[in-house]
Formats: structure tokens, C-alpha cells, sequence
């Protein structure tokens, strides 16, 4: 049998009620949503599991709920005796991963992904954009359009066909309408409130910096692949890349290729909803990828890990 990879969601795949199911039914997930309320001094639990859903989508609040949500879910797993051969995660999903792999305390990655969304919401106030979804193109068609449309880059090269743009709104509109007339199956403007991923998140970047210096980070086990760099990441270089990070492109497929081609043939999505394992499963038709949500989704997470 080959090995597993534990991945973590990003921004977006937040839901209301998420998490509900799990803590009723373990207590290992309910100690987590206790632990998060006690220490930020609001009720996590309250927010995932009864909304409102227009404070839930906040920037802010977003990140640090799909952060405990997947420690959360984590937590669960880890009683199980389910640890991973590798880590991996979407954007904000880096910050669980490496909680997963005990990089830093989960109070610790409470705290700076509570701050990461606070300046990333800032940032967006300061420098509004905006993001689409290029269905249809090679990746180098979107980088070409990219490059002609202006302030507008790519950031999320998810899986063969599915590249996500950002950048300031005109320039997105002008490269969504370049990409139409490229061949693009469909553009998709995505409900973001900044241009995430990009030159125009360097302010958010520059805010992470003192707080990720501040963390004692240890390096993760089990192994750590980063999405920016696609290579495996130790404590000494995780500060820097955290800071690059909210300005940098997640590689997500050719990370995902990188997991299977080091041996990993099972991916198990930790947290909120379906996102990263319908993008492996589209990267490669010779893996299993599942995810782990709720009662449910676990009990048939098991039955393939």
C-alpha cells in the first residue's frame, strides 16, 4: 500500500454549521472549540456552528474558523491513531497542516491566523480587487492573458484546466474577457473581497512578518510540503515562507503531483467540505481522495485509508 497525505482547505470552503456534527459527536473536537473560545475570548463554536453566514465569510473570521475546524477534525483523527505520511494545505490550509505536524502549538497558530486575517481584511479594504476562476486553458494561456491585461496575476494553479487570477478589478475584467476570446471554456468571478495572492496583499505580508518571528517553530512530523514552494519546509525557513506566502501563487496541482510522485496514493482532506479532494481527483485518476467533515464523511474515510 502506498502512503497517505493529510491536506488542509483554505478560504472558501467555510460553511454554517461546520464542525457541529463533530463536536457533538467526540469530544476530542469539542475541546478544541472550547480551547479557541477561551483563548480569543469569542465563542468559535457559536460562529461555525449557528452562523450568521455573512460574518462567517468575513475575511477576519473565515480563517480562523476553517483553522479550528480542521484541527478540530484533526483531533478526531489523531485519537484514531491516523497521523499521515505527509502534510500539505491550500493557502490558510498551511497553517492546520503544520498544527497537524506539530510546527507550532495550536494556540499559536491560533493566534497568528487570527492576525493573518486581520491584515488581509485590511489589506483588501486598503487595495480592493478582485479573483476569477479561467476554466479551460492551459496554464501558460492564462499566464500570456495575465501578462497583457496589466495588474492582474495567477495565483491558484488548482488542477489541469482550473487556474484562479488576481488582481486589481479592471485588469481582472479585461483578462477574463482576454481569456474568453482565448478559448476559455468559462470565467467565474469568485466572492472574495481582495486580490489575494498577489503583489497587492504586500501590506498583510509585511504585518505577518513580527508575529511569525515571535513563534517557536519545530520541525513538523510528519513531513511538511509546502504549496508555494512545493518542496518539503523545516522550522528554520517556515517564518519566511508564511510572510511570502499571502503574496505568492499556491501550486497545488504540481504540489499534489509532487505527493504522488513521492508515493502517496490516499489523500484525506481534513476539514470543511470538498474542495481539495475533487481538485486531486481531477490531477490524477489513480489516487483515492476523501474527506472528513462530519460523522459521516468519516466513518467512509475509513473505509479507504
Amino acid at each position: 500500500m502506498g502512503k497517505l497525505a493529510l491536506v488542509f482547505p483554505g478560504q472558501g470552503s467555510q460553511a454554517e454549521s461546520m464542525g457541529a456534527d463533530l463536536a457533538q459527536k467526540h469530544d476530542a473536537a469539542a475541546e478544541v472549540y472550547r480551547r479557541a473560545g477561551e483563548f480569543l475570548g469569542w465563542s468559535v463554536a457559536e460562529l461555525s456552528f449557528s452562523g450568521p453566514e455573512e460574518r462567517l465569510n468575513r475575511t477576519e473570521f473565515a480563517q480562523v474558523a476553517l483553522y479550528v475546524n480542521s484541527v478540530a477534525a484533526m483531533a478526531v483523527l489523531s485519537e484514531m491513531g491516523i497521523a499521515g505520511d505527509f502534510v500539505s494545505g491550500h493557502s490558510l490550509g498551511e497553517y492546520s497542516a503544520l498544527a497537524a505536524a506539530g510546527a507550532f502549538t495550536f494556540e499559536d497558530g491560533l493566534r497568528l491566523v487570527a492576525r493573518r486575517g486581520e491584515a488581509m481584511a485590511a489589506a483588501a479594504r486598503e487595495h480592493p480587487g478582485a479573483m476569477a476562476a479561467i476554466l479551460g486553458l492551459e496554464d501558460r494561456e492564462v499566464e500570456e492573458v495575465c501578462s497583457r491585461a496589466g495588474d492582474v496575476w495567477p495565483v491558484n494553479y488548482n488542477c489541469p484546466g482550473q487556474l484562479v487570477i488576481s488582481g486589481e478589478t479592471e485588469a481582472v475584467a479585461r483578462a477574463m474577457a482576454a481569456a474568453g476570446e482565448a478559448g476559455a471554456k468559462k470565467t467565474v468571478r469568485l466572492p472574495v473581497s481582495g486580490s489575494f495572492h498577489s503583489p497587492l496583499m504586500q501590506e498583510a505580508a509585511d504585518v505577518m512578518r513580527e508575529p511569525l518571528v515571535a513563534v517557536e517553530f519545530r520541525n513538523p512530523a510528519p513531513p511538511f510540503i509546502s504549496s508555494i514552494s512545493c518542496a518539503y519546509e523545516g522550522a528554520a525557513d517556515l517564518p519566511e515562507l508564511l510572510v511570502r506566502q499571502i503574496v505568492s501563487p499556491v501550486r497545488w496541482r504540481q504540489t499534489v503531483e509532487r505527493l504522488i510522485a513521492d508515493g502517496a496514493d490516499r489523500f484525506l482532506e481534513v476539514g470543511n467540505g470538498k474542495v481539495l479532494s475533487g481538485l486531486i481527483r481531477r490531477i490524477s485518476k489513480d489516487v483515492n481522495a476523501v474527506n472528513v467533515s462530519d460523522a459521516a464523511s468519516l466513518k467512509k474515510a475509513l473505509e479507504i485509508i
